[in-house]
């Protein structure tokens, strides 16, 4: 924090500022001020005086403090300094960015009239402003502050009550490329549903989100969570209000929506109204995601599973990171939607995979393509900022490369026959209108700048009238030199000049003796008007010079009038072909992750899955698709592959296999666990798998319960945060579901947990009926397998050596005899004492079966009691031939067969040695 914040140890708030005494002794400026700051309470107002954004009051050293930039004062009001602080307009987004990131919201206060307008109404007049824009982290369009390859949705949640259970409608909008979707949620699920969509900012209303049964979800969504006057939820008027955005008589032709559903449509509609002001962005209409048509992934899943992130919040380590090799921002969004909500349907996943298949079949046409694709720009935020008058010429630069790409692109699908799900893709090329790239390709310049004020972006020969003004611009001397050299030439006189100062402006000049063909004769003198008689010379003027003197002095702001009307001309265009231009960038989406996919399955040798109704889950060699990259990048080590399956038993109906997996920590349980999940969830969303072969029934919802974590803030512990999940586990889970869990049980006392874990195996299996891996460490567990016909052992590889633990991390069938917790207590650097005092204490625990074993142990507890085995000291003697042989060794100056004959020479000396 800056020093200068201490000038102001206390401010005026908000409620302060609003009172009627502020306001009447409050300087014109601070009064305007103060009167828009009193409608946006919650934003910090960015106030527009000349080229910076100023921020007085309270919201100076807020600001001050989140961007750490210098608090200053201006003035005084009620007898306290004004704190204040700016940015420069130029480089505000910068600022915003940060202030967003940081959880606040800004409302930017413009200049809505010229200066020069106030300075009529009189030298004290204050230049009207106005809020034309409320910047939230839902409602960002500006390049510079979106990650090209993340969408940013706005979430609406709004709760109709009912007779029964209340109904929760959820509504989400990506403001900057249009994309608008609804869906139904219920209590149970709503926080999977919104963690699902992993929205920037969550509306919702007042006394939804101060309703104490909902205060659990509020608190994990932090931040995120923004309560809003209810009259936004109204469901009574929702219907009315989508009309009005869409500019419909009616919603039929929208489809059928529930009551929540509309509900929360029409606030998320409100709340871009009001956060956009005038503004209106290009929302594609509601597309309802219906109930079941994606996998159900609860936010505990998502969060172990790491799907876009990791636990630490990185995105290097995660899912997406290892399988992304899109080359367009919008492919990049694309595929993180397929991944975090895959398909249920057979029929649409098998339709991504036969597109993925057909790719890689066709090598050379991928290859094209994907060249192709690395020319598209972002159509959908450029067509959204141009449609909020955000927008620049590189905007419509952007539309013009996409569109003219996608004419490319469709053209590269001629010669072959792709399947439905790209078929659909080309004829959405196709149908772009031809005339969008011929009038932006005619129009626009090679090079463009980033801001439409700067003109220069309208082409060279576009306009007659441009062109001329811009040689008026520009070559004003050449010009001017041309209509010398011509009047010099009609009268003779070859020492004519034109000249220019600032009291006549351009004037023509001779000398009295040469000024008669300039004066002599009534054409003459029509012509060249008489302006100023000097000693030895003559001035005079002309309605041609005068006019273009007009028209030099005009010209820069005349071009620049043109091309701002060319460029409200193609923006026009553009909007007018929203929908065509979003859904030909939708299409461009979809074939980039397609080829995307092709290009992973060929690198990483991964294989199409087979899905289907069925409820096999069977895996052949199995690989961790992250664990697997790791691998090569920094050890170049080969992952070992496992097989799985949780098909059903042959002949039997009643639900999918278990597993019990047992084996040592470090074994690799957690990883095996995950694969299998993380398969299950790529070859649902159309991509292929890493295996050598897969057939999976299609899974319906995935619940993952692996790792240790508290919830503190929320006064839950380890354990209470584990049994939260495995209860949610097993009260959802059904014979569709794949559940992994990892150590039910571990975190309370042995037979407590024990039990737990015994009860939640059984439950699993009668109940639920669902396909499921469960690691243990309880190794009573196995005994299960002879009680439940469903159930199997496996267990994880080890192999010890010289009293070591090698993990061969390969899964077989049967059950862990230990699970060599002491071996790699060892291998993490625990003292020797502590070591040798555990393998006593596990011994005793092992060989006592029915008396407790804490009796013998109590006296023994304390570390430090624990006498330390120590070998006797041997009479001291001299070296022997062999020490002195090996003391003589460098290792550094040894070669492999140096080394190697050295090692031979001293087996043979030892074996000399005499013994004792």
């Amino acid at each position: 924090m800056n020093a200068e914040h201490s000038l102001h140890p206390a401010t005026l708030t908000t409620a302060q500022l609003a009172t009627a005494e502020s306001r009447a002794t409050a300087t014109p400026m601070m009064e305007q001020f103060i009167e828009i700051k009193a409608a946006n309470p919650d934003s910090l107002l960015f106030y527009r005086m000349g080229d910076f954004y100023e921020l007085f009051f309270e919201d100076a050293v807020d600001a001050s403090r989140a961007l750490g930039i210098t608090l200053t004062k201006r003035g005084q009001h009620l007898g306290q300094d004004i704190p204040m602080c700016g940015v420069p307009v130029h480089a505000a987004d910068d600022y915003l960015q940060k202030l967003i990131s940081l959880g606040f919201r800004v409302a930017v206060c413009e200049q809505t009239e010229d200066p020069a307008e106030a300075k009529k109404r009189g030298g004290k007049s204050v230049v009207r402003r106005d809020v034309t824009r409320l910047v939230t982290p839902g409602t960002l369009t500006e390049e510079r502050l979106l990650d090209p390859s993340q969408s940013n949705f706005l979430m609406a949640l709004a709760r109709i009550k009912g007779s029964s259970e209340a109904q929760f409608g959820l509504a989400w909008i990506d403001i900057s490329t249009g994309a608008f979707h609804v869906a139904e949620s219920r209590a149970a699920r709503l926080l999977a549903d919104i963690a699902r969509v992993e929205p920037s900012e969550l509306i919702l209303a007042e006394n939804v989100f101060h309703d104490p049964e909902l205060r659990p979800l509020i608190d994990q969504l932090g931040r995120v969570a923004s309560p809003q006057p209810a009259v936004l939820f109204d469901s009574a008027t929702a219907e009315g209000r989508i009309s009005r955005f869409f500019e419909v008589s009616s919603l039929d032709g929208f489809g059928s929506f529930s009551r929540a559903e509309l509900a929360a449509a029409a606030a998320v509609i409100a709340y871009v109204e009001k956060t956009q002001i005038a503004e209106r962005p290009p929302l594609g209409r509601p597309a309802r995601d219906s109930d079941g048509a994606r996998m159900f992934i609860d936010p505990a899943t998502r969060a172990n599973l790491e799907l876009v992130r990791t636990l630490s919040g990185e995105r290097q380590g995660s899912l997406i990171k290892a399988i992304d090799r899109t080359v367009t921002g919008g492919g990049g969004r694309k595929l993180a939607e397929w991944l975090m909500a895959p398909l249920t349907d057979p029929a649409a996943i098998n339709a991504r995979l036969d597109g993925v298949s057909w790719l890689i079949a066709e090598q050379a046409l991928t290859d094209r393509l994907r060249r192709a694709l690395k020319g598209v720009a972002d159509m959908p935020r450029a067509l959204s900022r141009l449609a909020l008058n955000r927008g620049g010429p590189r905007d419509l630069g952007a539309i013009l490369t996409g569109v003219t790409a996608a004419g490319e692109i469709a053209h590269l699908f001629d010669a072959g026959d792709p399947p439905e799900h790209l078929a659909r893709a080309v004829t959405a090329l196709e149908a772009l209108p031809s005339e969008i790239a011929a009038r932006l390709s005619a129009t626009l310049a090679d090079e463009l700048p980033l801001m439409k004020r700067d003109g220069g972006f309208v082409r060279a020969g576009h306009s007659a009238e441009l062109d001329e003004l811009r040689a008026l611009r520009d070559q004003s001397r050449r010009v001017i030199a041309g209509l010398q050299l011509s009047y010099a030439e009609d009268t003779g006189v070859r020492s004519l000049k034109i000249k220019h100062n600032n009291m006549l402006g351009y004037f023509i000049e001779v000398t009295a003796q040469n000024a008669g063909p300039l004066t002599e004769g009534d054409a003459a003198r029509a012509r060249f008007i008489h302006r100023q008689t000097m000693a030895n010379a003559m001035r005079f003027t002309t309605t041609e010079l005068s006019d273009l003197e007009t028209r030099i002095a005009n010209a820069a702001g005349e071009a620049l009038a043109i091309e701002l009307a060319a460029f409200d001309e193609l923006v026009l265009l553009a909007v007018s072909e929203a929908e065509a231009i979003k859904a030909a960038a939708d299409a461009l989406s979809v074939i980039d992750v397609t080829a995307a996919l092709a290009d992973l399955a060929q690198e990483q040798g991964y294989a199409r899955p087979r899905v289907d109704d069925s409820l096999a889950f069977e895996i052949v060699a199995g690989r961790h698709p992250v664990v697997e990259q790791a691998l090569r990048r920094q050890a170049a080590q080969p992952f070992v592959a496992n097989d799985c399956d949780l098909s059903p038993p042959e002949g039997s109906s009643d639900g999918g296999a278990i597993w019990l997996l047992t084996g040592p920590n470090m074994g690799g349980k957690s990883t095996f666990l995950r694969q299998n999940a993380l398969i299950a969830i790529l070859a649902q969303m159309g991509s292929f798998v890493p295996a050598g072969a897969a057939h999976i029934g299609a899974v319906d919802r995935l619940f993952s319960r692996v790792g240790a974590s508290d919830d503190l803030a929320r006064g839950r512990s380890t354990f209470m945060v584990e049994m939260v999940e495995t209860a949610a586990i097993l009260n959802q889970a059904g014979p569709r579901s794949l559940v992994i869990l990892d150590e039910i049980g571990r975190g309370t006392a042995t037979f407590d947990g024990l039990s737990i874990a015994w009860a939640a195996v059984e439950h699993l299996h009668a109940e639920n009926r669902c396909r499921g891996l469960f690691a243990t460490h309880f190794h009573e567990l196995t005994a299960l397998s002879d009680k439940l016909p469903r159930l199997s052992n496996a267990t994880m590889k080890v192999k010890e050596w010289q009293g070591d633990v090698v993990f061969l991390h390969e899964v077989g069938p049967g059950a862990a005899d230990r699970s060599y917790g002491i071996q790699v207590a060892r291998l993490a650097g625990l003292p020797d004492a502590v070591v040798a005092r555990a393998r006593e204490v596990l011994n005793l625990l092992e060989s006592t079966e029915r008396e407790n074993p804490a009796n013998r142990l109590i006296d023994d507890l304390p570390l430090f009691a624990v006498p330390v085995h120590r070998e006797p000291p041997r009479p001291a003697k001299g070296p022997s031939a062999s020490d002195a042989y090996l003391t003589a060794l460098n290792p550094d100056d040894m070669t492999p067969r140096d080394a190697l004959e050295a090692l031979y020479e001293l087996k043979r000396r030892l074996a000399e040695q005499p013994k004792g």
